[in-house]
């Protein structure tokens, strides 16, 4: 797998914040006061899908196809289910599940990344930091505005 497939593969994955933005539905929830403000989200996200897109070229170049691979692609797919679930959907509570898989996938990977590229596995720490974040806003809003 080139940078190319990779940098494609978290293009396609960042997308679906594009497909499925917040909208009036969001904007009309009641929100914690600790929601980071509005123009945080896309810088804080193209900071991170860099990481992704590097960390996952790294782990690439030094073990190919491995079960870190496979956990870098496993969280890509719940990364972009998300923004399905909660802004396409409106499902809270599918999104907040959905949220916690990648978290958990995220971990993961960081572990097994850990045995092949340190680097690898640094550059997903912003990223489970900010997951943690996104996954407790997620159950905040979800809990603020009861179906």
């Amino acid at each position: 797998m080139s940078a190319i497939v990779i940098t494609v593969l978290v293009v396609a994955t960042a997308s679906s914040g594009v497909f499925f933005k917040p909208g009036a539905w969001y904007q009309g929830l009641r929100r914690p006061a600790w929601t980071p403000p509005n123009w945080a989200f896309p810088l804080v996200w193209t900071i991170l899908y860099i990481a992704i897109a590097i960390s996952g070229w790294l782990v690439w170049q030094a073990s190919g196809i491995s079960i870190a691979m496979a956990l870098w692609l496993l969280q890509l797919i719940f990364n972009g289910a998300w923004s399905w679930l909660f802004f396409g959907r409106h499902r809270m509570d599918l999104a907040f599940v959905d949220i916690c898989l990648l978290l958990l996938a995220i971990l993961a990977y960081i572990a097994m990344a850990s045995t092949v590229s340190q680097l690898a596995a640094l550059l997903f720490v912003p990223y489970a930091a900010w997951v943690i974040t996104a996954a407790a806003l997620n159950r905040a809003v979800w809990l603020l505005n009861p179906v």
